[in-house]
């Protein structure tokens, strides 16, 4: 602790995580811990299955690679510690660890945004110009658009990270959330943050409404372009391609500009813990699910990766 004034300035925050240990708690709790586990043997299935399978090496495999890297590494920011805290029975986390937290949270956020634009603008490219596309994306065109995602999400998490913690917070200690989420965190200081929060409704702009403008401009060109074919087949598997990513898109930006774009006088903690539920576990556990039930080359990749380790199994008996 330490004394500003008559204020006392707090050294560390409580969580007062998602649940109480109530019977039903207790089995919210356990669904969970059991969508954790999906979403990291989905997700890193999904990995292995585009790295092993040479069918799978385009670039609409790679830009999914990384989503799944992303969705693995977010759900592991977030859902370890408040199992932790929960089954401990308290949420005690240092400033360091909730400044870490943050970082961590909003860079894989941010990089999400924009690599889900890409992979809209990926499909663009795919439908509506077919000739050129292996030289419109070429690897290096891919490597680009993942650095830059990286790029501009760890951007974004450092500068909302750094100023949320340089505010003053004295008196309660308690953030009324499951994780260090800004809104969240940004309720106890003691100061005025009025034109910090505009200044994270501007980055809101750019991390979620600029892609998801590219995400909807895409669409709207495959959607016509869609119409025109004359094939019923080719416009069956275009939609079904795109369906699987417009799903995507819908839960992820529905949910993260609920948070991020609503004025904070409208913030409810109860609201804020269910959207952030959203795509923190409900999404990443979701789209290896979407991803891969709606593709034929993903299943097929898989049957073909259970017949190799049968076919291993049964030579070794």
């Amino acid at each position: 602790m330490a004394w500003v004034g008559n204020q006392t300035l707090i050294s560390h925050f409580i969580l007062l995580g998602l649940f109480t240990h109530s019977p039903l708690h207790l089995f919210l709790f356990s669904v969970i811990m059991i969508m954790f586990l999906v979403a990291l043997s989905g997700n890193g299935l999904m990995i292995l299955l585009i790295n092993v399978n040479s069918r799978l090496h385009s670039p609409m495999y790679f830009f999914l690679s990384w989503l799944s890297l992303m969705d693995l590494m977010l759900i592991s920011t977030i859902v370890p510690r408040m199992a932790v805290d929960f089954l401990v029975g308290h949420g005690s986390i240092s400033f360091t660890g909730c400044g870490l937290q943050i970082l961590f949270f909003l860079t894989l956020l941010g990089d999400e945004c924009f690599l889900l634009a890409f992979m809209a603008y990926d499909r663009y490219v795919a439908i509506s110009n077919p000739l050129r596309y292996s030289m419109v994306m070429s690897r290096h065109v891919c490597w680009l658009m993942v650095s830059g995602s990286w790029l501009f999400g760890l951007v974004d998490g450092l500068i909302q990270a750094i100023f949320t913690l340089r505010f003053p917070f004295c008196g309660s200690q308690e953030i009324d959330h499951f994780f260090c989420e800004v809104p969240a965190v940004l309720k106890l200081a003691c100061a005025d943050t009025s034109i910090y929060e505009t200044m994270i409704y501007v980055c809101c702009i750019l991390m979620l409404l600029l892609p998801f403008s590219v995400i909807s401009a895409s669409y709207l060109r495959i959607l016509m372009v869609v119409l025109r074919m004359s094939s019923a087949e080719g416009r069956q598997k275009a939609f079904a391609t795109c369906s699987s990513h417009m799903v995507v898109v819908s839960l992820f930006y529905g949910s993260a500009i609920i948070t991020y774009m609503q004025p904070q006088a409208y913030h409810s903690s109860k609201q804020d813990k269910v959207v952030s539920a959203f795509y923190t576990m409900i999404t990443p556990m979701l789209n290896p699910l979407i991803y891969s039930l709606r593709n034929k080359e993903v299943t097929g990749a898989l049957r073909k990766l259970l017949g190799r380790c049968s076919y291993v199994g049964s030579t070794e008996k």
